[in-house]
Formats: structure tokens, sequence, C-alpha cells
């Protein structure tokens, strides 16, 4: 941290090397993306039995797939055997099995090995004990949330209590249906740069009058420099002349019929720790998740949700989709213009974090708690 003292309208941030060190991103991964529950897929990418997809969680490849009781499992993407990875694909379907590529080790949707070159020979091998490992899972939201620790927190009190803190309880949330809603787009985004740089780039809003003009146009209160998500149950008022949260402000989608009156015509933006951003709007929901590579690498997954018969009539979501990916886009090209400057000699001690960025202080107190005495504070 900056050892000169600061204005007392200053706060400090995160010294440059907690976004460039190696050290760190290793320690992140270890006690952060592998100890805490992490949002892996849209349940509706496992489709049916047999469909699954794999995802990087911290220094892990995991296998999602659904099994033939409709149940989500997740394991390790690692053959007993010898090691090899088992799903080298990131997504796909099998019939009923997954077969390692090296010695054809193979296993049911379960992750019981049902099959193996001389198994027969080696009747003192437990099928359950030898199976794949199981990783700990549940879906909410219409998401696959998975946990790597042996002993996964408390899905309540870290997930869900995250939108409680936000929203002020979890009706809020459960109003717009999301495990309800389709999606109508999804794109993908490669930002070189730190995931904390993402983090807090959408935590606050002193930028937004900056670089997200199509925003603030929809949401003028923006301007003004203050997040949504700075202040408990509040949610961005659209402008007077705004129809629909729109790269144009013209006319949205058809209303979630379920959304309250006093949330009609509102923006609510909620960070769920580690890695996932999720946006209300009346008529969709913007869901991101971050997959976060590299020290500075993240992948960004973006999903715009929309009522199922809205997507199945193929209405022309463009305007809709547009507005936010133009706010993405903005963003983490911000982001990956501080990226190399983390590594500068001036920025070594880190930066400063004006008043309305100082929500952007208990982040990095979060971040040093999940490190504790792992790293030099």
């Amino acid at each position: 941290m900056p050892t000169t003292s600061l204005p007392e309208s200053l706060i400090a941030t995160l010294p440059g090397g907690y976004y460039t060190s190696p050290e760190t991103f290793a320690a992140e991964q270890e006690h952060i993306f592998e100890s805490m529950w992490f949002c892996a897929a849209r349940s509706s990418d496992l489709g049916k039995p047999g469909a699954y997809r794999t995802v990087t969680v911290g220094r892990e490849s995991v296998l999602l797939t659904r099994a033939r009781d409709n149940s989500v499992r997740a394991f390790f993407n690692v053959c007993r055997h010898r090691g090899a990875r088992l799903c080298t694909q990131e997504s796909g379907e099998v019939s009923r099995a997954f077969q390692c590529p090296y010695h054809a080790w193979t296993y049911d949707l379960q992750g019981k090995l049902v099959a193996a070159p001389n198994l027969t020979k080696m009747p003192d091998i437990d099928r359950t004990a030898y199976g794949l490992a199981k990783v700990a899972v549940t879906e909410w939201l219409g998401y696959v949330w998975i946990c790597l620790a042996d002993d996964p927190p408390s899905f309540e009190e870290q997930v869900v209590g995250e939108i409680v803190a936000r929203l002020g309880d979890v009706g809020a949330i459960e109003r717009y249906a999301v495990a309800d809603l389709a999606v109508g787009r999804r794109i993908v985004y490669d930002v070189r740069a730190n995931w904390k740089l993402i983090v807090e780039n959408f935590m606050e809003c002193y930028h937004c009058a900056t670089i997200h003009p199509e925003l603030t146009d929809v949401l003028p209160e923006f301007a003004n420099g203050y997040a949504a998500q700075y202040f408990v149950g509040h949610g961005a008022e659209f402008g007077a002349d705004v129809k629909g949260f729109t790269v144009d402000g013209s006319d949205g989608l058809d209303r979630i019929p379920t959304v309250a009156e006093d949330q009609d015509r509102r923006y609510y933006a909620i960070t769920v720790k580690p890695q996932v951003f999720v946006n209300l709007v009346p008529d969709h929901v913007i869901f991101h998740r971050m997959y976060p590579l590299a020290v500075d690498r993240t992948v960004v997954e973006c999903d715009w949700l929309y009522l199922k018969e809205v997507v199945d009539a193929g209405r022309d979501l463009s305007r809709s989709v547009e507005l936010f990916d133009r706010v993405n886009r903005q963003d983490f090209a911000a982001c990956e213009r501080c990226q190399p400057a983390m590594s500068s000699r001036l920025y070594a001690g880190g930066g400063v974090l004006v008043p309305s960025e100082h929500h952007i202080g208990a982040f990095h107190d979060w971040v040093h708690d999940r490190l504790a005495d792992r790293l030099p504070r």
C-alpha cells in the first residue's frame, strides 16, 4: 500500500502486484476459486442425460453432466487410472458412459467405474471407490454451481446471502423467474486482464459518464458516478423518455410477468463473489460468469435471458442485446488498459479510490481475508 498519507476523501487500492503476481493468482485459485461456490454453466447446457460440459475452476478441470435420473453431476475431469483428462472437448454428448481415450477405463453418468481392460481379473477393485471423484453441485437460478472444497461452505450464506445483502430479500430476484427464462443470446469475451479489475469495474460507476454514453442515456442517474449496487435494494430508474432497456431506449421485449410494480422500469446490478454478475431489468436478465484462466486473462461468458415464448418465437433481440454488449466491450477495454500499468513501478504501491468507489475497498478487504496471511498485506 502507499506509505504516504492520503487526503480523507481517498483510500488506497491493492498494490499492483496483486494483479500481476503468479504467486498471488495461485493463492487465489486455491483459496478462492477452489474453495467457494463457483457458477459453472447454465442448466440448459446439460439439456438431457449424457450431455456434458467441461469447465476450468482454479487449477482443475471439472466435468459436468446430466445423469439418467435427470440430476446434474460434477466430477474432476481426471481418469482414476493414470490421470489422463477424460473429456478434452468443452461440450458434447455421450450415450451412456465416459471412456478415457488412453486406456479405455469407462465410467457411467453417475461416475461409477463400469468397464476397463482386464477388469474382471482385478476383482478386488471397488468400482465405486475407483469411480470418478465427485464435486459438490447444486442448481439455482437455472445455473449449475459447484464447489471443489472437501467441506463446502453454506450455499445459502455464500451465494444466496450475497443476493439478500444487495436486494434486501431473496424474493426480489425470485420474481424474475430466472430459472424459467431461456438463453436468447450468449457472448463469450476473452479479456486480457486480471479478474479483480473486472470485478472492481463492475462494482463502480465513476467511469459511466466517461465510457458508457448509451447506458447513461437509458439510466441517467449513472452519470452522477454512483453505482446502483452501492445502495441496498436500490434499482437505477430508466430515463423519463426511455421505453426499454435497449441500445436506443426503444421498446424492449415482453415483460417478465412476475416482476413487481416497484421493480418495473428499473435496473439492478448484483455481484456474487467471486465470479458472477447478475443484471435485472423488467424484460430480461443478463448473467455474467467469469473464468479466471491466468493472472492476466479472464474469459467472461454472458447470457441474455428472456421469456421462453420470446425466444421460441424468434423475436428480434438485437437492440436489447446490443446495449449491454457495448457496455461489456467498453468495460473490458478499460480493464485491458489498466492491466499493463499494474506492473509499472508507479503502481507498485497501488492507486486511490475516490468516495464513490470506497465500497471497492470492502472487496479488497475480502480478498485479503480470503488469502489470510499467505501473502504480505
